[in-house]
C-alpha cells in the first residue's frame, strides 16, 4: 500500500495505459514547436489539494495511513470511498485518512459546538447527559428550513430529565444573508451569533459556556481496502453472548481496535452464499447501521467484524442494564433511532428479516444502531421455520412471512411493531404465556396484543398500524421515523423565542 501511495505521488507520475481508470497526460498542444533553450521544464501534474482540519486524532493502523493530531492541517488530495489520500503540513508525510475525522478549513463543522444534520430529538438527549451545566449547547442544521440553523441549551444543571431549548438562528431574505435569534440583532455569521451568546444571554435562557461533548466516532471501516482479515489479526477476548448464528465476541484488530466479532456456527449458511451477501452488506453505510468492518471467510466458523457498541443489544440493555431506568422520553428516541436505521435500508430496497430487540445494539448516551441486517435469509436450518420449538423468531415475523415466506419491507414494518412493544415493556417477550405456534394462530385470527401497561395511547397506536393485516396499508419508516422524532414536539414548542422579542 505504501508503493502505491509513493507511486501515486511521485513526480512527473507515470500513465498505466492498460488501465482504464488511470489519469491520462494533457494533450500537448505546443508539441509541434521547438522549445527554447531557456524554458523552463514543464511542472509535472499532480491531482488538486483541498485544505482540512483534523477533527479527532488518528494512529494509524495499517501500512500506508497517515497518523494526525486533533486541529492538524491536512492536504487532501483523492476524496472517493471512506478513506482519503492526504499529506500533513506538518511532517509532509503521506497516507490514508478516515474521511469522518476531518472537515474542510474555514467550515463550520471544525467548530465544536457544531453536530450538523444532528436531529431535534437527538440533540436534546446529547444534551440531557448526567453531569453537563446549564449553558451546555449545540448548533445543528435546521431539519424543515434547508440553509439555516437551530441552537439547542440546557437551561439547568438539575432536575431529570433537564430541560432544554431549541432557538432557531434564522438568515435574512433581502440578499444580506445575515444570521440572527433576535432579529432585531443580526450578525455576518453563525459563528458571530454564538460568540456574541457567549458573552451575554442577549434573550437566551442562558449564556453559551460549553459545547456539548463530541465522542470520537468509530471509522467507517478498518482501513482502505480492508475486507477480509487474516485470522491472526484478531484476538477474541470475551464472549458477549450466544445467539442463534453463533457466539459474539469482544475482540480487538491487530492489537489497536477494539471490534465486535460474530462467529457463525458451522454448516449455518453457505459461505458462498454469504459472501454474495456480504458484499451487498458492506455497501449499506448509514450512522443508524452498525459498520461492517470486515470478514474471515477462508475457513469455517466464518467471521463477521463489526464496530463494537459498549452496551450490547438493546435487549439486555432492557432487561439488566441502564434502560431499567430509561424514562419515556429516551425509550421513544431510542426507537426513533430504528427507525432511522430502518428508513435507510427501506430507501435502498433492502429487507432485514429479523428485527427485533436482540438485533439493535446500544452505544454510548442511549446510541442506537441496527444489526444482522440481511443474515435471517442466508440461514440453512429445518428448524428455522414457523412450528412449535423453531429457532424460528415466529413471534416477531409478519403472519404472510411466517406463513408463506413472503418477506418485504412491510414484514420488517410489522416486527418494528413487536420491537416497539418490546422497549415498552422493557424487554418483555411478545405473546406472553403463548408459543410460537399458538401466537402464529392467533395472530392469524385476528388477535393482537393489547395496550402494554403505562404505554401511552398514542404510541400503541402505531403500533397496531405496523400490525394491519393487510401489508401494503402498514406504515413505512420514513412515516414511523417522523412520527417517533417528533413524538413530545405537540407537547412543547418546536422553537422558543428570545426572551422580549
Amino acid at each position: 500500500m505504501g508503493n502505491a501511495l509513493r507511486k501515486l505521488f511521485r513526480l512527473g507520475g507515470s500513465t498505466d495505459t492498460n488501465s482504464s481508470n488511470a489519469t491520462q497526460p494533457k494533450p500537448n498542444i505546443s508539441s509541434n514547436f521547438q522549445s527554447k533553450p531557456d524554458q523552463p521544464p514543464p511542472v509535472p501534474w499532480r491531482p488538486p489539494e483541498m485544505s482540512y482540519i483534523a477533527l479527532y486524532a488518528f494512529q494509524g493502523r495499517n501500512d500506508g495511513d497517515l497518523s494526525f493530531e486533533k486541529g492538524e492541517v491536512l492536504k487532501v488530495f483523492d476524496q472517493s470511498g471512506d478513506w482519503w489520500v492526504a499529506s500533513s503540513t506538518r511532517t509532509n508525510v503521506q497516507g490514508y485518512i478516515p474521511c469522518n475525522y476531518v472537515a474542510p478549513v474555514n467550515s463550520l463543522e471544525v467548530e465544536g459546538w457544531f453536530f450538523g444534520s444532528c436531529t431535534r430529538s437527538e440533540a436534546i438527549m446529547r444534551l440531557q447527559a448526567d453531569n453537563l451545566p446549564k449553558g451546555t449547547f449545540l448548533v445543528r442544521e435546521s431539519e424543515t428550513r434547508p440553509g439555516t440553523y437551530a441552537l439547542t441549551v440546557r437551561e439547568t444543571d438539575h432536575g431529570h430529565p433537564p430541560t432544554i431549548k431549541n432557538y432557531r438562528v434564522d438568515k435574512t431574505k433581502d440578499g444580506s444573508e445575515l444570521f440572527f435569534i433576535n432579529p432585531q440583532r443580526k450578525f455576518n455569521t453563525v459563528i458571530d451569533v454564538v460568540k456574541f451568546h457567549t458573552s451575554q444571554p442577549g434573550g437566551l435562557c442562558s449564556k453559551l459556556l460549553k459545547p456539548c461533548p463530541k465522542q470520537t466516532p468509530n471509522t467507517r471501516t478498518l482501513g482502505h481496502e480492508v475486507w477480509e482479515l487474516p485470522r491472526s489479526s484478531l484476538k477474541l477476548l470475551d464472549k458477549l453472548g450466544q445467539g442463534q448464528f453463533g457466539a459474539v465476541w469482544k475482540g480487538i484488530y491487530d492489537g489497536k481496535v477494539e471490534v465486535a466479532v460474530k462467529t457463525l456456527r458451522p454448516g449455518t449458511m453457505s459461505p458462498e452464499a454469504f459472501l454474495a451477501e456480504a458484499n451487498l452488506m458492506k455497501e449499506l453505510k448509514h450512522v443508524k447501521l452498525v459498520n461492517l468492518y470486515g470478514i474471515c471467510s477462508d475457513e469455517e466458523p466464518i467471521y463477521i467484524i463489526t464496530e463494537l457498541m459498549v452496551n450490547g443489544s438493546l435487549l439486555g440493555y432492557l432487561r439488566e442494564g441502564g434502560g431499567q431506568y430509561l424514562g419515556l422520553r429516551e425509550l421513544v428516541d431510542i426507537a426513533a433511532q430504528i427507525a432511522r436505521g430502518m428508513n435507510y435500508l427501506e430507501s435502498k430496497g433492502y429487507v432485514h428479516r429479523d428485527l427485533a430487540a436482540r438485533n439493535v445494539l446500544i452505544g454510548l448516551n442511549n446510541e442506537a444502531k441496527v444489526a444482522d441486517f440481511g443474515l435471517a435469509k442466508l440461514v440453512q436450518d429445518d428448524n428455522y421455520v414457523a412450528r412449535k420449538g423453531a429457532k424460528f423468531p415466529v413471534k416477531w415475523t409478519a403472519p404472510e412471512a411466517a406463513l408463506y415466506g413472503t418477506f418485504s419491507i412491510k414484514s420488517d414494518v410489522w416486527s418494528f411493531g413487536i420491537l416497539l412493544s418490546e422497549i415498552a415493556t422493557k424487554g418483555k417477550t411478545p405473546y406472553p404465556g403463548m408459543d410460537n405456534q399458538t401466537a402464529l394462530k392467533e395472530v392469524k385470527c385476528g388477535y393482537r396484543m393489547p395496550k402494554p401497561m403505562y404505554c401511552p395511547d398514542s404510541l400503541y397506536d402505531i403500533m397496531t398500524k405496523c400490525w394491519n393485516e393487510r401489508p401494503q396499508q402498514r406504515p413505512t419508516f420514513e412515516t414511523l421515523y417522523n412520527f417517533l422524532d417528533d413524538y413530545f414536539v405537540a407537547t412543547e414548542p418546536e422553537y422558543h423565542d428570545p426572551e422580549g422579542f
